[in-house]
């Protein structure tokens, strides 16, 4: 049995006085002993916390028990280890950043599509099916024939709009990982004149929990330490390829050399021959870290000197 378990949940809630409740969130979090990330903001908060069953039953029940969260849904996974090394809770300006003034997604998100609804129409001729996430992400794992955009960070997707028009009169499915950014970016597609907007209610986590992740190509990409969960099992591919041999490969790592530190695809071969590093430039460099097989590290403290 495992004995941990990770926590994904969000929910857009105007929260009082969110910077003081922040700080109070923090130790909550760390007197229950729980481990992750929690954003709190005006609008909302959005976070993936992990620790043992215990413990997150504690942080559920306590949220479950506060009326602005009475009614917020946790995704849950089960794990061998703690997903994350430290907790932190920060107060920004908003749980997801999208770059525009302001996107009103009480009033505009577009209809929520269950699991089982979005399998049945994503395939439709008049349907197009639209990726929300960076391009890390939808690189390792996206649905058959999504559109997808070239982006870094979501705050890009208002630049890329000139992109998506032409899919103004089809119904348009959007998704993300758990939910959170499709209820900003169907608001804004319904503010921007698109009429039929659905977004897939959980997210690709929860497609994969209830009807097996059929036609999701790939891993989903998460924010944690796990880095790529398994979604698909019911037809899996694999459809990335590592950046050195170009071989089909779905483990990414940080380059050893932090001064790079790039995010990149390397299988484990190459990872072993390029001891954990992107370039022959940057597996040379005297500083490098210690590549111990997962290409995953602690952030270095730099201490200076004078």
């Amino acid at each position: 049995m495992k004995i941990y378990r990770t926590l994904l949940f969000y929910k857009y809630v105007h929260i009082e006085n969110a910077e003081q409740y922040a700080a109070q969130h923090l130790k909550l979090c760390i007197k229950i002993g729980l481990k992750g990330r929690v954003l709190v903001a005006d609008e909302g908060i959005n976070g993936t916390v992990s620790g043992t069953i215990e413990q997150t039953k504690q942080y559920i029940n306590h949220l479950h028990a506060d009326p602005l969260f009475s009614d917020m849904i946790f995704k849950i996974d089960e794990e061998e280890k703690n997903s994350f090394a430290k907790m932190h809770v920060r107060y920004k300006k908003e749980i997801v950043r999208f770059g525009i003034e302001q996107v009103n997604v009480w009033e505009h998100a577009g209809k929520y599509l269950e699991p089982e609804e979005w399998m049945k129409v994503k395939d439709n001729p008049n349907v197009v099916v639209i990726d929300f996430r960076n391009e890390v992400e939808w690189e390792v794992g996206k649905f058959k024939n999504a559109v997808t955009l070239p982006i870094t960070h979501f705050r890009e997707v208002p630049h890329h709009l000139h992109e998506l028009e032409k899919y103004k009169d089809k119904k348009v499915l959007a998704y993300c990982t758990g939910g959170i950014r499709c209820e900003k970016a169907t608001a804004f597609l319904i503010e921007k004149g698109f009429k039929e907007v659905y977004h897939l209610h959980g997210g690709i986590i929860e497609y994969g929990k209830k009807v097996g992740g059929k036609d999701f190509d790939g891993k989903c990409y998460v924010f944690d330490n796990r880095i790529t969960v398994d979604v698909n099992s019911v037809n899996p591919q694999t459809i990335s390829h590592c950046y050195v041999c170009g071989k089909p490969s779905s483990r990414f790592i940080n380059c050893a050399n932090d001064e790079c530190n790039r995010h990149f695809i390397l299988c484990e071969d190459c990872g072993w021959k390029m001891e954990g590093s992107c370039s022959d430039e940057c597996k040379h460099q005297p500083d490098n870290r210690k590549y111990d097989g997962t290409g995953f590290y602690q952030k270095r403290i730099k201490v200076e000197h004078g």
